[in-house]
């Protein structure tokens, strides 16, 4: 895989950034490469966009890992853990304006600087799941 940009955020560490983007109301920019500008064509007029990223930070070599608030053990593809195989980041955010190449977004969990893999819309119909 191939960066399509690049994630400016508000966090430094993985103790500054929430453990998922909805927890917090920080907003943030994502910059698109210039030979990826194009694909950006009409991005403005969605309300929220799905955002693949690289925890570029992450371990590649745990396959365990606790979630917060629980005392038991699962292996990292029942979490969502940063370290983990393949670590490929999913979170879905607001977006606020477009500028050029740029995009402000509201609701991103990444570190400053994380390689951005693609963007998605969110699409309403076949999205959610009722739980």
């Amino acid at each position: 895989m191939i960066p399509v940009g690049v994630i400016h955020s508000p966090y430094s560490s993985p103790e500054e950034a929430p453990r998922q983007g909805v927890l917090s109301g920080e907003e943030s920019e994502i910059e698109i490469f210039e030979e990826y500008a194009e694909a950006l064509e009409g991005v403005e007029e969605l309300h929220h966009l799905v955002v693949l990223y690289w925890f570029d930070r992450g371990r590649r070599d745990l396959l365990k890992a606790t979630p917060p608030g629980e005392a038991r053990e699962r292996g990292v593809f029942a979490t969502r853990s940063p370290h983990r195989p393949n670590p490929i980041a999913l979170c879905v955010v607001e977006v606020l304006e477009r500028k050029g190449r740029r995009l402000r977004v509201r609701g991103l969990d990444a570190l400053d600087g994380s390689p951005l893999l693609d963007l998605k819309p969110l699409l309403s119909e076949g999205e959610a799941v009722k739980l």
